[in-house]
């Protein structure tokens, strides 16, 4: 398992009001978590010239306004979770209810709505080819307003990071 930070980019961030300004010390000590999510903030607070609690300080408002999460990022096959997918979604008027449902569901990790070919992308990661079915077929299917689906399923994953954030 590694702890990683993740800038978040969530689906409530629509609710929420305009982003905050991230300044140079702030996308600092984010370089310096998503290296290790674990480092102590007296380290952080060296490498960026701040005080240990003026980062714990600017790391906690950080959290506060939604600019970033710390997580355990696991792996999914060492967990059990051997089949992954991305479903391209097309769907029949208002794209909102069909996401929220989406993202409502368990298997679903990642849900955006798009333009080009489909109106959502989903990725999905389940136990199984036969729980993976069961997410297309009776899950994702069914729900009012799904036109059609495509489905892309992972052979093998090469690369997944979450360091996009302070470029």
């Amino acid at each position: 398992m590694q702890s990683e930070v993740v800038v978040s980019r969530s689906a409530d961030s629509r609710n929420r009001q305009p982003s905050p300004s991230v300044d140079a010390v702030s996308l600092a000590i984010i370089e310096q978590l998503q290296e290790d999510g674990r480092r102590p903030y007296a380290s952080i607070g060296k490498a960026v010239g701040l005080s240990e609690a003026a980062v714990r300080q600017r790391v906690q408002k950080l959290l506060d306004q939604g600019v970033m999460q710390i997580v355990a990022v696991t792996d999914p096959l060492t967990v059990g979770l051997r089949r992954q997918a991305m479903v391209g979604i097309n769907v029949e008027g208002d794209l909102d209810p069909v996401a929220d449902a989406l993202t409502a569901m368990a298997e679903c990790e990642y849900v955006v709505m798009t333009a080009g070919s489909f109106d959502l992308m989903v990725e999905i990661v389940c136990e199984d080819d036969d729980h993976l079915l069961e997410t297309i077929n009776k899950k994702i299917r069914t729900l009012p307003g799904v036109r059609s689906t495509e489905s892309f399923v992972y052979l093998k994953l090469k690369k997944q990071t979450y360091m996009w954030g302070t470029r």
